[in-house]
């Protein structure tokens, strides 16, 4: 067991230390023990780390928050994934088609989990790639999400991957209708044959912590069809967001 910590700031860094050695979700009893603390000071750290992002709260047990992934992809593939399959699982279950997670690194949408129907086999899945804004519905819904000024590294990483830069504009319009209407659709610009479409999943604060992407034919993604998905798509990032975010109630002091 560690010292016991000598200031509030030493006391938090503790706990957030013990949550990112871990590899598996942990419980505050587990945490607190690690950290040389009392468990009602730990729950009360805990209950701020998670507010502030660096800590999500999983029912009874605490994961790395938004605030380490955007410094740590091994975070992302430790908890956002952890706690997204089932929510990836039952939307490819409901539409049939490829669901993909992404979140997003200073030049695009890193694809950190995928689900992926038998059917769609022929499809790439592409697990672990950068996927730029001007060819994917995934970084296009998570650049969407910033401001306009935090957007413009993403278009010229898009023209340094051969954009042409004349179509910048082009670009910005296509951002400012996927924040306009939360979803980003994506139609034949990396294969003719497919298309897709994305929503962010945002903090309280509007931030983007990730996105969902649904994938399939292009065929299939006619009018009828494109509002199914984006009913599935939108219950699905509020499920996604509500299981990142949260506190459930219910003290763990018990």
């Amino acid at each position: 067991m560690p010292r016991p910590a000598s200031s509030a700031v030493d006391k938090a860094l503790d706990l957030i230390e013990a949550v990112g050695r871990a590899d598996r979700p942990v419980r505050l009893s587990e945490l607190a023990s690690q950290a040389g603390m009392h468990r009602a000071t730990a729950y009360r750290i805990l209950v701020d780390l998670v507010r502030r992002g660096w800590i999500m709260r999983n029912q009874d047990h605490y994961l790395p928050g938004p605030v380490v992934l955007q410094f740590s992809q091994a975070a992302a593939a430790n908890s956002i994934t952890v706690l997204s399959r089932p929510v990836l699982q039952t939307l490819s279950d409901q539409t049939a088609m490829m669901v993909n997670l992404q979140v997003l690194e200073p030049e695009g949408g890193r694809v950190i989990d995928v689900v992926r129907p038998p059917r769609l086999a022929m499809i790439t899945d592409l697990l672990g790639e950068l996927l730029p804004i001007h060819k994917f519905a995934g970084p296009l819904a998570l650049v969407s999400a910033l401001d306009e000024a935090a957007r413009i590294p993403y278009v010229r990483a898009a023209e340094a991957q051969g954009h042409p830069p004349e179509a910048g504009d082009e670009l910005l319009k296509d951002l400012a209708l996927a924040r306009r209407t939360g979803f980003a659709l994506e139609r034949g610009r990396n294969e003719d044959v497919v298309a897709s479409l994305s929503r962010a999943v945002l903090t309280g604060n509007g931030r983007p912590i990730c996105a969902l992407t649904v994938v399939g034919p292009d065929s299939e993604f006619d009018d009828a069809t494109l509002t199914k998905l984006k009913d599935h798509l939108s219950a699905a990032a509020d499920e996604l967001r509500r299981t990142l975010d949260g506190t459930t109630p219910g003290a763990d002091l018990d």
